[in-house]
């Protein structure tokens, strides 16, 4: 379907796209997939993908263990093709520490949620607005399927279940349209409100073109700032 609608620019997560890269790359389409890991780097560059995305477990829905100030340089030090850093930036200085550790940009994730033009519910906005430092939580790790999400009640049954040693199947039961009920129903208590751990950070829903150019302004700041000091 992406190569019959044409589709210029592939970015994969959750799982290793090996099967579909050679067809994405001989229709021309550019492929830049996310990774948790370097050793999905030494799997994909062979193939020829165009880049990578390194994301650190900070960021919101599924989640590798390595952070991103961990993930991000050692990804750089092994390719020569470009690395975009994500998981846990939302401000002009951790966009400039994203460029400090080799990366060419970010990729931005959980401070556009609460953008004007994200259409998820208004419920689910406020959540992340309201939500401090440490209001995330990370389920499915027992089962090799871990997602970064924001508590409420449903996180805490998960979790209770995982303790309990329930199985794959018994667990996906609990969060079965979970991410449909936060996104189009507002549901708070039982919906997936899958979200990162910069929410503590987020204080306002702004247009996505001030959210940018404040990103950018205060990334120039910083690192103009940064290389004075160390004139």
């Amino acid at each position: 379907v992406v190569i019959e609608e044409g589709v210029r620019v592939v970015t994969t997560g959750a799982g290793v796209p090996s099967q579909y890269v050679p067809a994405w790359k001989e229709a021309g389409i550019r492929v830049f997939p996310v990774v948790p890991a370097t050793t999905l780097v030494k799997r994909l560059e062979p193939l020829g993908v165009d880049g990578f995305i390194a994301e650190g477990t900070e960021s919101g829905g599924h989640v590798g263990e390595l952070t991103t100030m961990a993930l991000v340089p050692q990804v750089c030090d092994m390719t020569d093709l470009p690395v975009i850093a994500a998981g846990g930036i939302a401000s002009g200085r951790q966009l400039a520490a994203a460029f400090a550790l080799g990366a060419i940009g970010a990729q931005l994730g959980t401070c556009l949620l609460v953008s004007e033009e994200c259409p998820i519910h208004i419920n689910y906005k406020q959540a992340v607005l309201n939500a401090k430092d440490s209001d995330t939580t990370v389920t499915g790790r027992s089962v090799n399927a871990p997602v970064r999400i924001l508590k409420n009640q449903m996180t805490r049954e998960y979790l209770k279940l995982e303790r309990a040693g329930a199985d794959r199947m018994e667990l996906e039961k609990l969060t079965l349209g979970g991410l449909r009920r936060a996104v189009f129903d507002g549901d708070t208590k039982t919906g997936s409100l899958m979200c990162g751990q910069v929410a503590g950070m987020l204080r306002e829903i702004r247009p996505l073109r001030t959210i940018f150019e404040e990103l950018m302004s205060d990334c120039a700041a910083v690192l103009g700032e940064t290389a004075a000091q160390w004139r």
